[in-house]
């Protein structure tokens, strides 16, 4: 099992106890913190995304051990100060791929996931991009190769520099003295996730809140502007995988509908939001001017759709240590059919919760992999050294799943429509 697999698999716990209080201390403090499908679709978008980093489902370009071995004039020894050097390096070049990743079309669709969310609260920081198949940002990692800084440093700083982004993606923690003036704090961050035109394209840092500093990108928060979530143009989908391509799809139709062969071109590497003038004016989008109007995206549903909804996403959560625990054991071919049907599992959940009508096939598509999948490789139900899952619970199970998704595509939704 790889060591980033492991780190996966502690902050997948850590996370979710602390999601827990947040939703604990908000219902005491009597503060609206959650909402189910938005927390549903947060927790799954972190999940796809572990899929992709543990089955190592992305491209990269040039790695950093390339690098270091190609063009470091020394190799530092692994102390502290080294870890330092490596730590705030890391945290400049995220400030820089964090602000090409908004300031420039085409990579905004790496992006637009970790803000689609309505809400502000620790779940939200789990929406992660799967669209970023390739790693493009590695130019910003050269100079620590250039000086030394070994590869297996890299390799423990860089989860430690993710996972301590988390915690401040909270409404809950005020300003906090001192540290507002070093650090990124939960004040800073609601600024960032902000949609208002005071604090639209600010606070990139994820660490150290200087860059901001020193590069004119810094906005307080103010107490006569309440940060308003989301994006300017709503996704108006709970579904986390649809949202990961929603800009690119947005700027492929540009693209081809532009009658301007330069625009055609210029149309992905135009500052975000741009479009070629005709097609704006033939083909207007959604966005939102007052932030303060918007109602937030909500879908009609019962409380039994909530619920599954809920066990579904336990499931998965469970689903994820388990495709972990079966690293080391089976193929990766096994592994990586063991994650499609993830996927289409999460794709066909959230579906549901969007009432789109592709969700029945899709539950259908899910329930014919898992059942192949169970009978053609049954070692993917081993769970401990000497123990199995029952080949027919999971398939009974399947098949429960599918009748629910009968029942709410056509029962529920009539019932629904009556009330």
């Amino acid at each position: 099992m790889s060591d980033y697999a492991n780190s996966v698999k502690i902050a997948m716990l850590i996370f979710s106890i602390l999601i827990g209080v947040e939703w604990i201390v908000g219902v005491v403090l009597k503060k609206h913190v959650y909402r189910v499908f938005d927390t549903v679709t947060s927790i799954s978008s972190g999940m796809t995304n572990n899929l992709k980093s543990i089955l190592k489902l992305s491209v990269v370009i040039i790695s950093y051990q390339w690098m270091y071995d190609h063009w470091s004039f020394k190799s530092l020894d692994t102390s502290w100060v080294v870890f330092g050097i490596a730590f705030v390096g890391t945290d400049f070049a995220y400030y820089w791929s964090h602000r090409f990743n908004h300031r420039i079309n085409i990579m905004w669709n790496r992006h637009i996931i970790h803000h689609s969310s309505e809400e502000y609260n620790l779940a939200c920081a789990l929406r992660q991009s799967i669209s970023g198949i390739t790693e493009v940002y590695f130019f910003l990692y050269l100079p620590l190769a250039i000086i030394g800084v070994p590869p297996q440093v890299m390799s423990i700083i860089l989860p430690i520099h993710l996972f301590a982004q988390f915690w401040y993606h909270t409404k809950l923690i005020n300003k906090m003295g001192v540290l507002e003036y070093i650090l990124v704090t939960p004040s800073h961050h609601r600024v960032h996730h902000a949609i208002n035109k005071e604090y639209i394209d600010k606070n990139y840092a994820s660490i150290f809140i200087i860059w901001d500093k020193m590069f004119g990108t810094f906005q307080e928060e103010l107490d006569a502007v309440v940060p308003v979530y989301g994006v300017k143009k709503p996704v108006k989908t709970w579904n986390p995988i649809v949202i990961n391509f929603l800009h690119l799809f947005q700027l492929l139709k540009d693209a081809i509908r532009t009658k301007n062969w330069i625009d055609k071109f210029k149309v992905w590497f135009m500052p975000t939001g741009w479009r070629p003038a005709d097609v704006k004016t033939k083909f207007p989008i959604e966005i939102i001017e007052d932030p303060y109007s918007y109602h937030k995206h909500e879908t009609q549903s019962g409380l039994l759709l909530q619920y599954w909804s809920i066990i579904q996403l336990t499931l998965h959560f469970f689903m994820q240590f388990h495709l972990i625990f079966l690293l080391d054991k089976v193929d990766f071919i096994v592994l990586l059919l063991y994650g499609t049907f993830m996927f289409i599992s999460i794709l066909s959940a959230t579906s549901q919760m969007d009432r789109n009508k592709l969700f029945l096939p899709l539950e259908l598509i899910k329930f014919l992999f898992g059942y192949f999948l169970i009978i053609i490789h049954p070692e993917i139900l081993q769970i401990f050294n000497e123990y199995a899952l029952s080949s027919w619970a999971c398939i009974a199970f399947l098949f429960s799943s599918l009748i629910f998704s009968i029942y709410f595509s056509i029962l529920d939704k009539k019932e629904l429509q009556i009330n």
